[in-house]
């Protein structure tokens, strides 16, 4: 089953993975005690895995005339 999200909502999650990456790291630099290393840890890997997706999907924009667009089926 595929699920289908609407356009806006699939191209802003890079976005937003890396805005909520970025205000943990924030939050981890402005706190004095408690978790601040569950925070860089958790923002880093948000604003990893945001600039991944991003990457991904422009570089599969960049070569999308070179994907076979044919199903395995035909």
């Amino acid at each position: 089953m595929a699920m289908w999200i609407p356009r806006p909502v699939y191209e802003a999650i890079p976005y937003l993975y890396m805005a909520g990456g970025g205000a943990l790291l924030v939050a981890a630099y402005l706190m004095e005690k408690g978790p601040r290393g569950w925070l860089l840890a958790a923002g880093a890997a948000g604003l990893t895995a945001g600039l991944v997706l991003w990457m991904r999907r422009r570089d599969y924009r960049k070569t999308r005339s070179e994907y076979d667009t044919h199903s395995l089926d035909e």
